[in-house]
């Protein structure tokens, strides 16, 4: 099967390509996976989405590609949604039309976080940012496009070795500064990038996913355990053996131009019995991390 992956130079893009070529397993089906960026293939203008895929056909299509700037997105409305919303829509009708799967990466910021406890599949969403209402239209259109062969994968507050994310920049700052304030009544589950790659390449593997016709679904998908963004720093740190002194602070006192929900938590019982999925705490695979980051020096 030809297997395609949006986003090669995101975190999760570079996960995937690093377990597929780490891995012999997930080529023993005869995949062949091609990634390809920006360059190749950029989502924020519809002509190049078309002359692509005039050119190429898939049979999977992993769509790893999106804006994920929070914060900028309030600014930039318009590229956020072409990116996150009709640029996806192409995705699902050309996936229809060439008779592909499409896997499409979703987000915990689709939920107010209102909710005292983790989020299902069902539950009700209502976004209060820009990012998180451009990704709900992703969702919504995709399955309004393909109600069968997608499946939509939420997940929460990536990190990787690679790239610009929350550890990688903690790293940075905690080397810079003696102090720092960090938000600690925001409440989620961390997802190393290259676990959830692991799942995605599990998933195409799986004879439910390869039968024809299934109902496209939404799963839920993060490292298991809870923590606040105060606690993730204090294990960064640990790690990392850096001794910078950490304060945690209230959203209130540390105002952006993207409001956050408070708790993200997301259930993960559907995706873990659907396939079969044993899910590593989120401490654990912060330490994998790290020990791949030091493996790269």
């Amino acid at each position: 099967m030809r297997v395609l992956v949006t986003g090669k130079n995101g975190q999760l893009g570079k996960s995937i390509y690093k377990v597929v070529n780490r891995d012999s397993n997930h080529n023993a089906q005869d995949n062949e996976f091609i990634f390809v960026g920006r360059k190749e293939l950029d989502l924020s203008s519809q002509n190049n989405i078309d002359n692509y895929f005039d050119n190429n056909s898939f049979d999977i299509i992993i769509n790893c590609a999106a804006y994920t700037a929070v914060d900028k997105a309030e600014e930039e409305q318009e590229l956020a949604n072409q990116i996150n919303h009709l640029a996806v829509k192409q995705l699902a009708k050309i996936a229809k039309a060439q008779q592909a799967k499409l896997i499409h990466i979703s987000t915990d910021y689709v939920f107010d976080g209102e909710s005292d406890k983790p989020y299902t599949e069902a539950d009700a969403t209502n976004p209060i940012n820009v990012y998180g209402k451009t990704k709900l239209a992703g969702e919504q259109v995709i399955q309004e496009t393909m109600p069968n062969s997608a499946i939509i994968i939420r997940t929460s507050w990536t990190y990787s070795e690679y790239g610009n994310n929350f550890v990688n920049t903690m790293i940075r700052l905690g080397k810079e500064r003696d102090e720092l304030s960090v938000v600690s009544d925001q409440i989620g589950s961390p997802t190393y990038a290259t676990d959830l790659a692991n799942a995605i390449l599990e998933i195409i593997q799986n004879e439910e996913f390869k039968k024809a016709g299934q109902a496209t679904q939404i799963y839920h998908y993060s490292n298991a355990g809870e923590c606040n963004w105060y606690e993730f720093t204090k294990e960064i740190f640990e790690l990392a053996n850096i001794q910078c002194t950490i304060s945690p602070i209230t959203t209130e006192q540390y105002p952006a131009p993207a409001q956050r929900p408070g708790n993200t938590l997301m259930n993960k019982d559907k995706i873990t019995k659907i396939f079969d999925f044993q899910i590593v705490n989120w401490k654990k695979s912060l330490s994998d991390c790290f020990q791949s980051i030091r493996m790269m020096q």
